[in-house]
């Protein structure tokens, strides 16, 4: 799976840390600091608290620890997307696990990096995963292509492109090339819910449980959008 760079974000962009470690966090911190686009809005040792601060101040994006006592990073993950959380949401962790890294990216993370990653390309992919890409550990890339793909052409034998829409193809394109929602919204100019409910549509057509098994499958049909 090719994990593409996107140009920086412009302006204010907001970021929320989730992480029981504390000098953790406050690298994290001092890191966002280096790039005056970036904004830390807060910052949070559990998921509990990390939830609730995501609700009520909607950052852009969130870094989100996995191994965290009590509620742990899967777990916030699932809840915020259950609360409708449309922000993007990374993993952060030192699990290099592909059970963890799947069940997390289903589970809707926009990305799973790993914190012994440089500063310098940890800060990039911070500002890529800001701009809409999905953004992924180098070494863990390919673990998730193989262990998607695995189950995207188990789901795909009944999956054909007739059935979809010109506009599901579309969007279909856009998740291909690692959009997300928002980025597929400006690049169709439709609204941000509009791409929502065709995402849910095409999923369900194709019999995929994840846009990232769509997205898989689509780039083996040469269905990608520049």
């Amino acid at each position: 799976m090719t994990i593409e760079t996107a140009p920086s974000p412009d302006g204010d962009n907001t970021v929320l840390v989730i992480d029981d470690h504390p000098l953790f966090r406050r690298g994290v911190t001092q890191l966002l600091a280096l790039d005056p686009r970036l904004r830390l809005v807060g910052e949070a040792s559990t998921g509990e608290e990390g939830l609730a601060l995501a609700l009520e101040r909607q950052p852009d994006l969130v870094l989100l620890d996995l191994n965290m006592k009590g509620v742990d990073g899967l777990e916030t993950l699932i809840r915020l997307r259950t609360r409708n959380f449309d922000g993007r949401i990374v993993m952060l962790t030192v699990s290099d696990s592909a059970t963890d890294l799947v069940a997390a990216i289903r589970a809707g993370a926009d990305g799973y990096l790993l914190k012994d990653m440089e500063p310098e390309e940890l800060l990039q992919r911070i500002r890529d995963a800001l701009f809409g890409r999905m953004v992924i550990s180098e070494r863990l890339a390919g673990v998730l292509a193989e262990a998607m793909r695995g189950e995207a052409q188990a789901a795909s034998r009944n999956a054909s492109l007739g059935e979809l829409t010109d506009r599901e193809r579309e969007i279909l394109g856009c998740l291909a090339a690692g959009m997300s929602n928002k980025l597929a919204a400006r690049e169709l100019d439709i609204t941000e819910g509009t791409v929502k409910v065709h995402v849910k549509n095409l999923l369900k057509k194709l019999g995929f449980r994840s846009r990232v098994e769509a997205a898989i499958w689509a780039v083996e049909r040469g269905l990608r959008r520049p």
